[in-house]
């Protein structure tokens, strides 16, 4: 998929996707593919800053030693919205719209929580939830991921040029196998939180959409509906990669079950190759 030049013939869902001025969607094609400096090296400055929680665009911590130098960077947590710094905050509110480019996606899961909700009290699960999204996040952030949502019992995350260069599919599975592992799969005692992956790569719309103080950072379109039903279908310990993104992650070799999935909505079968935490499919990364 690298190298795919994004244009909405190639995405079925493209109408349905926001539309956006030719000005701001520059502003965000620059952001997004690191071409803006600016950006690209406060990305990369933030994401090199110890600590958590952090923001869910640049990834400048909140708390920690990290958040020192933050904070004289005006990186503070928005009144409005603490998932964002006022500085990030302020361009998605700014520059509402977005582009489509080439990335990766991943979403992960928690398998059978309807069944864990029974047998917990509230609080109890609560806190296993918690647990989830705090490893889940960091794990996200250490692999150079924007952290899109957490829904229920489900991570949302995104693998953008401009904080991976072209490595963003290698990036997603790593992060897909790391979670997996911080989760327990692969341990002799078994996994804390069973979870299911899905990754896939390809062309979505990635921007800030909402009204404030709801606005917020995703990504749309085609791409997305095929990682979320990857998710689905993965089973508790398995990441199951799209073949467009095992490529892209050149990963397509790598010893592991391939399966052909019928998935809800598609008419075309999906080929995937199915990894586990202990694949060592990480060496691209």
């Amino acid at each position: 998929m690298a190298g795919v030049e994004p244009s909405r013939r190639s995405d079925p869902d493209a109408d349905a996707l926001p539309t956006t001025p030719p000005e701001t969607e520059a502003v965000w094609r620059g952001i997004l593919m690191g071409s803006d400096s600016r950006f690209r090296d406060g990305f990369g400055l933030m994401s090199r800053l110890p600590g958590s929680p952090r923001c869910r665009l640049c990834s400048a911590p909140f708390k920690g030693a990290g958040s020192v130098v933050a904070r004289r960077m005006g990186r503070t947590p928005w009144a409005k919205n603490p998932h964002y710094c006022s500085a990030c905050f302020v361009l998605l509110e700014n520059q509402r719209g977005g582009a489509e480019i080439e990335c990766s996606l991943m979403f992960a899961d928690v398998r059978g929580s309807t069944t864990l909700a029974e047998n917990m009290r509230p609080a109890e699960f609560r806190r296993v939830l918690n647990r989830f999204y705090e490893t889940a996040a960091r794990v996200l952030f250490e692999h150079e991921a924007i952290l899109d949502k957490f829904v229920g019992d489900e991570v949302f995350a995104i693998f953008v040029p401009a904080l991976t260069g072209d490595l963003h599919a290698a990036r997603a599975v790593a992060a897909a196998q790391a979670l997996l592992q911080a989760t327990g799969h692969g341990d002799p005692d078994g996994a804390w939180l069973p979870i299911g992956i899905g990754v896939h790569t390809g062309v979505a719309f990635v921007g800030a959409v909402g009204e404030a103080p709801s606005i917020t950072l995703t990504a749309l379109g085609d791409t997305v509906n095929v990682a979320a039903r990857l998710a689905s279908a993965a089973g508790a310990g398995e990441v199951l990669v799209s073949m467009d993104a095992a490529r892209a992650a050149r990963v397509e070799n790598e010893s592991g079950d391939r399966r052909d999935l019928e998935l809800k909505g598609r008419t075309v079968r999906v080929p995937v190759l199915v990894l586990g935490a202990a694949s060592g499919a990480t060496s691209s990364a």
